[in-house]
């Protein structure tokens, strides 16, 4: 049986955070975070999906209101994976 790569553990990796994004809870968030994932996560380093990871851990009404700008992202969560989902809403 062949060893896995550190590659394959990422495409794993990435392919659950992928499933995750889509299966939060709340259609809103789902839909969301859903979009993002299938736009983002494929092209994600192992440092970035660690990154979204620790971003899927927070609750949906937190991951919402930094979406939409009613709270601002805490430090412990303002990194590049971040940025980048807000980036994505803004352009959208």
């Amino acid at each position: 049986m062949p060893e896995e790569t550190p590659e394959d553990n990422l495409s794993i990796n990435r392919k659950r955070l992928i499933f995750r994004s889509w299966h939060r809870g709340t259609r809103e968030m789902d839909l969301l975070l859903g979009r993002f994932a299938e736009a983002h996560v494929l092209r994600f380093g192992a440092a970035q999906a660690a990154g979204y990871e620790r971003l899927l851990n927070n609750s949906d009404p937190d991951i919402y209101n930094w979406i939409t700008g009613q709270e601002p992202v805490p430090p412990s969560e303002d990194g590049e994976v971040t940025a980048l989902l807000l980036n994505f809403f803004k352009a959208t």
